[in-house]
């Protein structure tokens, strides 16, 4: 029997957060990347939610959850995640995987409460405040681009969509890792009203990113539960460096490559992701 993803809206104390849900058991929260939604995880949620309680929300201005003028940083992304998944849904303890922005979002939220979460998977990205250069000394270009005030959204106006191909078609092991009817769904978000704007955001919180991170480190010291650390080993994968900056933000981290993998992991590799996932997950069980 195919399992049943359903789709739902919280109405929170500052925004309104989409997500989609899906199983039963020991709650999975698994947060995307950009310039994607929770629609990235839709080969990946099948997979975990014959075992588990899987949800996976669209990240504040992202998808098809609204779109506040600020609090783009994320400590701010990772405090809606708490009061869908603690305050609203009534979750004490789960376990948190994070892709793309979605990684630094996930590690926030483990920083803030690691009470809570059980384990920790950050996928294909470093994480801001960790000592190192995140885009990799201009290879990632749209870094620096991104955050550039004003010209992004004057250049790319009535283009956000070619913006938004180029990654796809450059950033994966192959130019058609997502295939034209996914983009299309991704196409939909970004074009509402505030979307491109939001896109940026994330990119321009990045400094106070670092400094939250690295605050809370020197303050807490590194994180302790369990941390899953992999990165694609192709194109604009990350490689092992996802393993290293969590290494240094974390003591007990684990993981590598990716194989035949570029950036977008949960659409390029689901099988394997979701193989690490259930390994990782089993190996860490509720006490």
């Amino acid at each position: 029997m195919p399992i049943e993803i359903t789709s739902h809206y919280a109405h929170l104390s500052a925004v309104t957060l989409h997500y989609l849900e899906a199983g039963s058991g020991d709650p999975v929260v698994l947060l995307h990347g950009v310039p994607q939604s929770s629609h990235e995880w839709r080969t990946v949620i099948p997979r975990l939610a014959d075992r588990y309680r899987v949800i996976a929300p669209d990240l504040r201005g992202l998808g098809d959850s609204s779109r506040p003028a600020g609090g783009y940083d994320k400590k701010t992304v990772a405090a809606d995640i708490w009061e869908l998944v603690h305050d609203t849904l009534g979750i004490e303890r789960f376990l948190l995987v994070g892709h793309d922005w979605g990684g630094p979002v996930a590690f926030s939220l483990a920083a803030q409460h690691p009470e809570a979460v059980r384990a920790l998977a950050i996928l294909d990205v470093a994480i801001p405040g960790d000592g190192a250069e995140m885009s990799q000394g201009g290879r990632r270009w749209h870094h620096p681009f991104f955050r550039t005030l004003d010209l992004p959204e004057k250049l790319c106006e009535g283009r956000e969509h070619l913006v938004i191909d180029w990654l796809f078609e450059n950033y994966g092991k192959r130019h058609d890792v997502i295939p034209a009817e996914d983009r299309a769904e991704y196409h939909r978000t970004y074009a509402r009203l505030g979307g491109f704007r939001a896109l940026l955001a994330y990119y321009r919180a990045f400094p106070q990113d670092a400094v939250d991170n690295a605050e809370i480190i020197a303050r807490n010291d590194k994180l302790k539960m369990p941390v899953l650390a992999l990165g694609g080993d192709s194109s604009f994968g990350r490689g092992m460096e996802t393993f290293e900056s969590l290494s240094r933000m974390a003591e007990n981290v684990t993981g590598g490559l990716i194989p035949d993998c570029g950036h977008w992991v949960a659409e390029e590799a689901p099988d394997f992701v979701a193989d690490q996932l259930l390994t990782f997950f089993a190996a860490h069980p509720a006490s």
